[in-house]
């Protein structure tokens, strides 16, 4: 038992919820077109592929990122420096998800399956670019972004407008939300000469250019609600979720550091489930 809790907090399983919703909303916009419907055998691959990239993904940051985290006062507990679990095990945990994210897509479709390497890639480059670049945010915001692009592939085996808009919504947003959270790290980023955009810029302009890549998230995503004329209850969704991210941005501003790990998980967490939800119901009712 302590084991599959050691397992659960290496790959944070709760920060599913970030990738999730958009996974499922491309599938939802995809089977939503006419010539398509709901299926078990594309909706539990879709599904798997969610779970084990994003395993394969922090496994490997933990992974890769022990060094570092042994030394940083806010990470030092994390389970592989803290000794909880093996570099080896963790891995180990890296390869077997990657090799069962490229199987599941097998079970897709031919064009899923070629595009898994590539969605791999994005996924596990993103944990070496703090290390050279201050685009690391926006990289791992591209990781993310594959979500409802690929679940609409996985359906339809095309690309098309709608998916790709959502997808750089997620974009944005999560490049945002990751300078958020990468302020508390601006002194140690510094310190250690690792990239981020806090460590660059510092804390009030981070903030602002977190702010910028929310509102371009915001942006895109009323421009889809336009140009693929959706209904009012993605509109709703839309609204809830630019008025929690602007109380994220308050709550960081009113309160500093100590609001950004709760804020952080939260306000992002309620902001995607309820925009996502918004969406798929406005794509079967009002």
């Amino acid at each position: 038992m302590k084991t599959l809790q050691n397992f659960f907090s290496l790959v944070k399983f709760s920060h599913t919820v970030f990738a999730l919703p958009f996974a499922l909303a491309g599938y939802f916009m995809a089977i939503s077109l006419p010539d398509y419907h709901f299926e078990w055998r594309i909706f539990i691959p879709v599904l798997l592929c969610m779970i084990f990239a994003r395993t394969a993904a922090m496994a490997f940051n933990r992974w890769l990122d022990r060094n570092i985290d042994a030394v940083n006062p806010r990470t030092k507990n994390r389970d592989i420096p803290a000794g909880k679990i093996s570099p080896a095990a963790g891995l180990m945990i890296t390869i077997i998800s990657s090799l069962l994210f490229i199987a599941a897509t097998w079970f897709i479709n031919t064009l899923c399956f070629y595009l898994s390497p590539v969605a791999l890639f994005v996924i596990l480059f993103y944990s070496y670019t703090k290390r050279f670049t201050w685009l690391c945010h926006w990289v791992l915001g591209t990781g993310l972004a594959l979500a409802p692009t690929g679940a609409y592939i996985a359906v339809t085996g095309i690309f098309a407008t709608g998916p790709v808009l959502l997808s750089f919504a997620v974009l944005f947003w999560v490049s945002g939300f990751d300078i958020l959270y990468s302020i508390q790290d601006e002194k140690f980023d510094r310190e250690k000469k690792l990239y981020s955009v806090p460590s660059l810029l510092g804390r009030k302009k981070s903030m602002i250019l977190a702010a910028i890549s929310h509102l371009f998230s915001v942006l895109t995503l009323s421009f889809l609600w336009i140009v693929m004329d959706y209904r009012l209850l993605f509109l709703t969704g839309i609204i809830l979720y630019s008025l929690l991210l602007f109380l994220e941005h308050r709550e960081i501003h009113n309160n500093g550091d100590k609001a950004i790990a709760p804020a952080f998980f939260n306000y992002n967490s309620w902001a995607g489930v309820l925009l996502c939800a918004g969406f798929i119901a406005g794509l079967y009712w009002i």
